[in-house]
């Protein structure tokens, strides 16, 4: 307990057993490392389920953490995830296989042939992130909104980066915001946004559904002010797009 409440991002000495919660790990500059559901399965015992990125690597970095700490980090085996019926938030439900209540849902971890990606769209349309490689270590918490989450805590002790995150919230100095957007053309996770020659942003997890694009984006501030009357607007490669919904920081 004392070592993930050090480490990461979130009320980690709040967590119930039996529950879960959104959290992060973060670089000294205050950038995304890992995003993750943190479930405390007992006591002593916490599974986390990344939102992109590596188990073994992240296992690698936080072991140069450990020091005299009495603990063992342990790197599982890929799985899937699959949808669940509905379970109430934050609800962790340990029966034929692990689901984690997601409101509208339930995400379950599951063997690889039992996946499904129905999940996905419910989760995008919440403003949920998803962090492709090329965002690891490079995006900042309220870029992607991580304290609506209340995957960052703003009143906790000291974490790797929390002075950066208390600075950009008093002092409202982040300039990139989280978006779901549907796009005109189809997108991948990681494309950088571009307008003109400037990087305005990037798109974080992107979806097909019923003939609409939907995707996930982190977009400069003064590029989505840009947006007309209907929300939309063009950006590079003939690229339009429509912002659905924008959330803070």
């Amino acid at each position: 307990m004392a070592f993930a409440h050090a480490q990461f991002s979130s009320k980690v000495s709040s967590l119930a057993i039996g529950r879960w919660q959104f959290s992060a790990w973060l670089d000294p500059k205050g950038r995304v490392r890992a995003l993750f559901h943190l479930l405390r399965l007992a006591d002593d015992r916490f599974l986390l389920l990344l939102r992109g990125g590596d188990a073994a690597t992240m296992v690698d970095a936080l072991r140069r953490f450990v020091f005299r700490s009495k603990l063992a980090l342990t790197a599982l085996p890929p799985r899937a995830l699959a949808t669940g019926p509905a379970l109430p938030m934050h609800l962790v439900n340990d029966d034929a296989a692990l689901s984690l209540g997601c409101g509208t849902h339930s995400l379950r971890i599951v063997d690889s042939a039992a996946g499904d990606t129905d999940w996905q769209p419910l989760q995008l349309r919440a403003g949920w992130p998803w962090l492709p490689t090329q965002s690891l270590n490079e995006v900042l918490p309220a870029a992607l909104s991580l304290q609506r989450l209340q995957a960052v805590a703003i009143d906790k002790g000291c974490y790797p980066g929390q002075e950066i995150v208390a600075r950009l919230h008093f002092r409202n100095g982040h300039k990139r915001h989280l978006h779901s957007v549907t796009l005109s053309q189809p997108a991948h996770a990681g494309e950088v946004l571009r307008d003109d020659d400037r990087d305005v942003g990037c798109i974080l997890n992107a979806f097909n559904a019923n003939d609409r694009i939907e995707a996930l984006v982190v977009l400069s501030d003064d590029v989505a002010a840009r947006a007309d009357d209907e929300r939309s607007l063009s950006l590079n490669d003939n690229l339009v797009m429509h912002l659905d919904s924008s959330w803070p920081a």
